[in-house]
């Protein structure tokens, strides 16, 4: 059954994923003591154990899978994890509400002709490989938008990944359930006061890499890194779900909401 965004997930086996960290691993014990650990692929949900950075490992894993995950922040970062506690957690799971979130897929091409396709559950970025600066022509849906841009790289990013590498490069917030990403340059030289631009979740864009053999620049959809990139082209995944569940009062959007106002 399709849930609305959130609505209660009703839930039974839990698989518990841990960072390895001792703080995490500590907790995987305890809490496996507690509540029991499926094997994660016949688990009703898997609840993941750090920070955002497993967070991103566990989405990846379970991609297209439809799989609830619901994180518990034992790392350093967890703007996409809930609060740690051992008690009661098949109730917090039961009135967890739930955000969906759509990947890009980036598709890029290096100069010897290969193509590599990932996935970016936060954005997609280019950034200049050596000491010379990027330059890159921009286009979306085919038509070119910006002849030439010199940075030190560029990023499209999601709603959900706008408040992390985006917002440091001074990129906007996006509300969660908008229906748009976020395109932003990565230290500008020219033009200098360009800022980027907010484009439809339905949208293609394509970044051409301008004198390639001089300014080698890298693409890296999340973790995925490809070198001596050539071109880039990037869309949204509306077919691929990712669900993420959070305690009531502190969903995704919630957070990104207040994001906004500090």
């Amino acid at each position: 059954m399709e849930l609305a965004q959130g609505e209660p997930h009703r839930h039974g086996a839990i698989a518990f994923l841990s960072s390895g960290t001792p703080e995490a691993a500590a907790a995987l014990g305890r809490l496996t003591a507690a509540y029991g650990n499926v094997d994660p692929d016949r688990a009703d949900v898997v609840v993941a154990l750090g920070g955002d950075g497993l967070m991103l490992q566990v989405l990846h894993r379970f991609m297209g899978s439809g799989k609830p995950i619901y994180g518990m922040n034992r790392g350093s970062v967890g703007f996409l994890m809930n609060e740690y506690a051992e008690d009661g957690l098949h109730e917090r799971l039961a009135a967890a509400a739930r955000s969906m979130v759509h990947p890009l897929v980036m598709a890029a091409t290096d100069r010897g002709g290969k193509v590599s396709t990932a996935r970016a559950i936060n954005e997609v970025s280019l950034l200049r490989q050596s000491s010379q600066v990027a330059k890159v022509r921009i286009s979306v849906d085919g038509r070119e938008r910006l002849s030439e841009l010199v940075a030190d790289g560029l990023l499209v990013a999601t709603p959900a990944g706008s408040t992390a590498y985006n917002l440091s490069a001074n990129g906007p917030i996006l509300p969660l359930d908008a229906a748009l990403m976020a395109l932003t340059p990565i230290s500008a030289f020219r033009p200098r006061r360009w800022r980027g631009a907010l484009l439809s979740d339905r949208a293609r864009v394509t970044v051409e890499v301008l004198e390639a053999d001089k300014r080698p620049v890298a693409a890296t959809a999340d973790h995925h890194e490809t070198k001596d990139v050539v071109r880039i082209d990037i869309r949204m995944d509306h077919d691929t779900g990712l669900v993420l569940l959070h305690d009531p009062g502190h969903s995704l959007d919630e957070r990104i909401l207040r994001e906004q106002f500090g």
